[in-house]
């Protein structure tokens, strides 16, 4: 898969892709704004979208295209700079805001106004959007239920509800929030608001986890807040076309960071088994160990050649189907390969940040954008499809 653009840093990186530059000299343990600045700074948040970015709605429609949709290689190269640091927590935020607020941003953005500057900005760096979909009156996958409400009116826009487990709300500048501007579960019912998160009326707590620390999950409030109607994201009625639109590129994201963070575990697992030894030998050296770590890289390296070939379709085709077969791969593989890894670790994986954490906050991969069984239904929908595919 190609890397991303080259910067010019200098003859020691310059083989280097542009996202391990930025973020060569950022600390370990800094917190996502700062990972997010100088991914903004060196250029890469503009680059996933350089072909779109500053166009106006109306340009993107009148050229055909999907608007908002990043390049998956350049997309698969930040992801793997970022899960290179070691924190989930940072990652994930990272993943959602690029994957998932951006294009819908992106998307929907005109030429001027709040919601082109909240784009600039978040491309730039210099602030961080939380993609507020999941509701407190609903289950995480029933958006169609959510009972946040937005009251769309002459003098402005009234905004009343609450959203749970929402990445990077602790932190965010804005909040792109999906809410019902009129009742029933049709789809469009339901319009995307931006809120600036000092607005009056906005309210912020933690999620109560150990988990995931550093991706600022929490829970918002929100209670009359009032709001110009240029915060209007889109058409009104356009929020659920939009989210599915650009679903698949989180799906896409999530099912390349699971090969990236497997990777990096799978690796750190098979220098652990050369260090260790049983009875003068190296674990290394045991078939049933070979046997079962060959039998983890088979099936990351499946679901990358899936990515690979997958890529293109989900981020510009906007084809579902692939969607969700990357989402139920990646939820597939991701669990067992790390189970794996923790109990050929032995001991060693209860240690602090080891690798039986990790396979906690993975799990992330089997519900986050879709529980991996209901993405299996949507799989065996398209069934024939791809079963002509496979045979073709």
């Amino acid at each position: 898969m190609p890397e991303l653009i080259e910067a010019d840093v200098g003859p020691a990186a310059r083989h280097r892709p542009r996202a391990d530059t930025a973020l060569a000299t950022v600390p370990a343990g800094a917190p996502v704004s700062r990972v997010w600045a100088a991914l903004g700074t060196a250029g890469v948040l503009q680059d996933l979208y350089a072909h779109d970015a500053h166009d106006t709605h109306d340009d993107r429609s009148a050229r055909g295209g999907t608007a908002g949709a990043p390049d998956p290689a350049r997309l698969a190269g930040l992801i793997r700079a970022v899960d290179a640091r070691g924190d989930n927590g940072v990652t994930l935020s990272v993943l959602v805001q690029a994957a998932s607020a951006l294009p819908v941003l992106a998307a929907c953005a005109p030429g001027t106004g709040p919601v082109r500057q909240a784009l600039d900005a978040a491309l730039s760096g210099t602030s961080t959007v939380a993609l507020a979909a999941t509701d407190g009156a609903a289950a995480g996958s029933d958006l169609a239920g959510l009972g946040t409400q937005v009251t769309i009116g002459a003098d402005g826009l009234l905004l009343t509800g609450g959203k749970r487990w929402i990445t990077t709300a602790c932190g965010a500048d804005w909040l792109l929030v999906l809410a019902r501007h009129r009742p029933g579960r049709h789809f469009t019912s339901f319009t995307w608001v931006l809120v600036p998160a000092t607005a009056p009326g906005v309210r912020v707590r933690p999620a109560d986890t150990d988990l995931l620390t550093g991706s600022g999950t929490g829970h918002v409030e929100l209670d009359g807040v009032r709001l110009p109607r240029d915060h209007v994201v889109g058409r009104p009625g356009r929020g659920m076309a939009v989210f599915a639109q650009h679903m698949g590129t989180e799906r896409l994201a999530g099912a390349l960071w699971a090969v990236a963070l497997t990777s990096r575990v799978l690796a750190d697992t098979k220098e652990r088994l050369t260090r260790r030894h049983v009875d003068g030998r190296p674990l290394w050296e045991h078939d049933a160990v070979r046997q079962r770590y060959a039998g983890c890289l088979v099936q990351v390296r499946q679901l990358r050649a899936l990515c690979e070939s997958l890529g293109e379709r989900v981020a510009h085709r906007q084809d579902l189907a692939a969607a969700a077969l990357l989402k139920s791969a990646a939820g597939l593989v991701a669990d067992p390969v790390l189970a794996a890894c923790a109990q050929m670790q032995g001991a060693d994986g209860f240690a602090r940040g080891g690798a039986q954490r990790i396979r906690g906050e993975a799990g992330v991969f089997g519900i986050g954008g879709g529980v991996t069984e209901l993405v299996l239904g949507a799989v065996a929908d398209h069934a024939d499809t791809v079963l002509t595919e496979l045979r073709s």
